[in-house]
């Protein structure tokens, strides 16, 4: 078994000080149940490990030898880790057990688990979040002034979209220079700023990293563009028409696939008589992974960006990036055949050892690859952001076939994520993102009085999941969806593309409009509401996008404060996360697995339990909740009848998108 920076409790470890709950990978260890020889221990550092080696080699039920492969961080535990698995002993194919623990004492060491696992993040999407100039557009200044808020919600880790170079066809994900400022949103300093505040009070910064694909203005596309003969040619995907067939003719693509963005993949460059591929849009180029120049130049650019300081990645698209191209026209993108090889080279020669946090942006990814992603002993990345929730509400159409959200295949589709990685790897938690609507106009009340309940309902649900929570800018105020009046309103390339595409083909206008009003990724993009003043206090110009025309209503000044409000809900959360580990640490067991409406589940930890529950509709109802939890502490509660948010006497009766927390020892 290795123990991954911390002490293996069996019986106790009362004589070096250490009680910590451990979460194994095999389930609750007893005494007895690990066999002599089978211990290796991973410290972070020499003392501490000797040190939590001997606790657990002189426990009598264990009666282990004590292997040391000392550690100088949480990170470089897991390689070292990955070191232990390649000793002959583990050769033939099993591996030693993992235990992660919470952060405990050790004869005067601190050992520590991923810093990450107790964190939640807080995405900021620059350009609509605080403008400190009056140009409408925010920026990194605005930022900086507005950390105060982030902190006093209570996020710990600060996630900033492309600030990059870009010739913005896509909202900065089109990256023209990865390793400086576009004016738009300030400069280096201003990022060398940004570090320090957060350093400052404690926090980490994440950037965003977008390498399946660049500008077409970038300079590798421009030199790779000029002739077949560039030694930049091949950092890029380029291919000749289909045989018998000259270029821009129908059927001369090499493959038949479509872009996200709508349209085929393949553009047509009449300068060298080829094609160049782009999974999104024609001016966001694909980078040829198979080319390892074009992998140096990755790794390089992000230990650039640790060096400056930075403190975790989120990769854009991130399995996208290995593609099987073949001769016929078939092949495939997701997941490619090179992907985990290419993502371990990654971390092993980008940030290996280093306490970050990575999260890799894997559409399409399933459980089982997903686990494998985030194996500490692999080597790749900390968590992975997954997309099979977000499709819960949709047709068969894809985002803009809108449906109603089914309840029970949420909670299967969450539950079975939860379940996949409760003992190898760690999930991902959120509701929405810069791509996706606003949660309460999706899932909750929309813009009705429940608005604010259903919001708290909403938070609630998925704070208490297992995994690190992603809070969006705006989201801890409840705010919804832009009421769009017409199709010439939006900014978004995708909704665009996909309005022009949808009434060309006879689709009928209202019906249009009907499904961006719901699925728009403009609806996350309108500018942050911070008070009642004109434009909600985001720019003293006109703003890029407009705001959404219940600023008044709901804003950062109105919240802040108030014990009621959105804001401080999701306050309570994140101090729950900190105070009790079972939040952090405990099993996950889904309750009411049919019920359409209700959400409950219980969250099992060593000596103490949750039961979680929410009724995410407009009705009251009642169900039978496991007995035994009258009597429970309840610990965060919203949306009860009395307006005071707690719960009635009776467990199974729940108000209107009531949710409440109880906890109890065990």
């Amino acid at each position: 078994m290795a123990v991954l920076g911390g002490a293996l409790e069996v019986g106790g470890l009362d004589e070096v000080g250490a009680a910590v709950a451990v979460a194994v990978d095999a389930g609750e260890v007893a005494a007895g149940e690990v066999a002599a020889g089978d211990i290796e221990v991973i410290g972070s550092d020499d003392p501490v490990a000797e040190a939590v080696g001997r606790a657990v080699v002189n426990e009598p039920a264990v009666g282990g030898v004590c292997v040391h492969a000392p550690a100088s961080s949480v990170s470089a535990a897991h390689t070292a880790y990955a070191r232990v698995c390649r000793a002959p002993r583990w050769r033939r194919g099993a591996r030693p057990a993992v235990v992660m623990v919470a952060s405990v004492t050790v004869e005067g060491g601190t050992v520590s688990q991923p810093w990450w696992r107790t964190s939640v993040v807080y995405q900021v999407y620059p350009r609509s979040f605080a403008d400190s100039n009056g140009d409408g557009v925010g920026d990194l200044p605005g930022l900086i002034g507005r950390l105060d808020h982030i902190q006093t919600l209570g996020a710990d880790v600060v996630w900033v979209s492309p600030f990059y170079p870009s010739p913005q066809a896509d909202n900065g994900y089109d990256i023209s220079d990865y390793q400086d400022v576009d004016p738009l949103f300030g400069t280096l300093a201003d990022v060398d700023r940004l570090i320090a505040e957060l350093h400052s009070r404690g926090m980490k910064l994440v950037i965003d990293i977008v390498v399946n694909h660049t500008s077409d203005a970038h300079p590798w596309f421009v030199e790779s563009r000029r002739s077949r003969e560039s030694p930049k040619r091949d950092w890029y995907w380029w291919r000749p028409p289909r045989d018998g067939h000259a270029i821009g003719e129908a059927g001369a693509e090499p493959t038949g696939w479509h872009s996200f963005f709508g349209g085929p993949v393949w553009e047509p460059d009449e300068g060298s008589g080829d094609y160049y591929l782009h999974l999104f849009d024609r001016r966001q180029p694909d980078l040829n992974w198979e080319n390892p120049d074009v992998r140096a130049a990755v790794h390089a650019m992000l230990r650039w960006w640790l060096d400056r300081g930075v403190d975790g990645f989120r990769f854009d698209v991130i399995n996208l990036v290995s593609k099987q191209l073949n001769p016929d026209g078939t092949g495939w993108f997701f997941n490619g055949p090179r992907i985990h090889e290419f993502v371990h080279e990654m971390h092993e020669k980008a940030w290996g050892g280093e306490q970050l946090i990575t999260v890799g942006e894997c559409p399409g990814v399933t459980v089982d690859e997903a686990v494998r992603f985030t194996d500490p002993a692999r080597g790749e990345f900390d968590m992975v952001f997954q997309f099979e929730h977000m499709g819960v509400d949709h047709g068969m159409g894809g985002r803009y076939d809108v449906r109603p959200v089914d309840w029970v295949r949420m909670k299967s589709v969450l539950a079975r994520w939860q379940e996949g990685l409760a003992d190898v790897g760690w999930n991902s938690l959120y509701w929405c993102n810069h791509d996706q609507p606003r949660p309460v106009s999706r899932y909750g009340a929309g813009h009705t009085a429940y608005r604010e309940v259903s919001a708290k309902a909403l938070a609630t649900v998925l704070h208490l999941h297992r995994g690190t929570p992603f809070v969006y800018q705006g989201e801890e105020l409840g705010m919804v969806n832009f009421p769009f009046t017409s199709a010439d309103q939006l900014d978004d390339v995708e909704s665009r593309n996909w309005s022009a595409t949808a009434l060309a083909q006879g689709a009928a206008p209202d019906e249009v409009l009907a499904a961006v009003n719901a699925r728009s990724r403009d609806h996350a993009r309108t500018p942050m509401q911070w008070d009642a003043s004109e434009h909600a206090g985001f720019t003293t110009g006109t703003p890029w996008l407009p705001v959404h025309p219940a600023y008044r209503e709901i804003n950062a000044a109105a919240q802040v404060g108030d014990p009621g409000s959105v804001f401080a809900h999701y306050q309570r959360l994140i101090r729950l996360r900190r105070e009790l580990p079972v939040v952090v640490d405990g099993r996950f067991e889904l309750l009411l697995a049919q019920h359409p409406s209700v959400y409950a589940f219980l969250r099992r930890g060593a000596g103490e339990e949750l039961l979680v529950a929410a009724n995410l509709c407009g009705e009251a109802v009642e169900v039978e909740l496991p007995s035994g939890w009258e009597g429970a502490d309840v610990v965060i509660s919203s949306g009860g009848p009395d307006g005071a948010g707690m719960p009635p006497a009776h467990l199974g009766v729940l108000a209107p998108w009531q949710a409440w927390v109880r906890w109890r020892r065990c």
